[in-house]
């Protein structure tokens, strides 16, 4: 499989890539909302939470990968399975674009154990770092630790930010998150990961068919 070999590129895919997930609908976001409501700092420590359970997350790949030497044709299946995913993920939440998400934890739970509860019995996100998280850590190791660990970083500040500014945007006025906001940033959300998804699959396809 073709990886981006520009670090800055690399960096700049992964921002569009994280955003794009932490902006679409899903249980976190949901508990993020809800509990902006009632506090300003929610997503910041929500943020924290789901950062306690991605960064081991991410290292635990990142090392088990390092220490493997991984065959091509598994690097492109993942990149094949990973790209299709991305695109299932974005037709998915084109047709429920007008569904709610409603929160799967309880509101009384702290923020920071609301994050990691949510973080942690969430299926998608497990899923997503099988496969189109993986294949972001295989090119991030072109890079090794140090540009790996920038990695995480990024693509960790990307959830602080939008749920840090999402809870405080809410908590200031809910009237600000409606219908239009949810379906501009939604669609957003659709194209990037629709087009990423075809990026990584047609890359995967090219290098088995060369």
């Amino acid at each position: 499989m073709e990886y981006i070999t520009d670090f800055y590129v690399f960096l700049a895919t992964v921002v569009l890539i994280s955003l794009s997930g932490v902006l679409m609908p899903g249980p976190l976001f949901a508990v993020t909302i809800k509990k902006a409501a009632k506090s300003k700092i929610a997503g910041l420590l929500i943020a924290v939470g789901h950062g306690i359970v991605e960064f081991p997350l991410m290292f635990l790949i990142f090392f088990v990968l390092s220490q493997l030497q991984i065959p091509s044709i598994v690097q492109i299946a993942v990149g094949l399975i990973g790209g299709f995913l991305m695109i299932v993920m974005g037709i998915q939440t084109f047709r429920k674009r007008h569904k709610k998400d409603d929160e799967t934890v309880s509101l009384k739970r702290d923020s920071v154990m609301a994050g990691v509860y949510t973080t942690a019995v969430n299926a998608g996100f497990i899923l997503w770092w099988l496969t189109i998280g993986t294949t972001l850590i295989l090119n991030a190791q072109l890079f090794g630790l140090l540009g790996f660990s920038v990695f995480a970083g990024v693509h960790w500040l990307c959830d602080f930010s939008w749920y840090t500014v999402a809870a405080l945007v809410v908590f200031k006025s809910q009237r600000f998150w409606n219908d239009k906001v949810r379906m501009g940033i939604t669609l957003f959300c659709v194209a990037i990961f629709v087009g990423f998804g075809a990026y990584f699959m047609g890359s995967a396809a090219w290098s088995l068919l060369t």
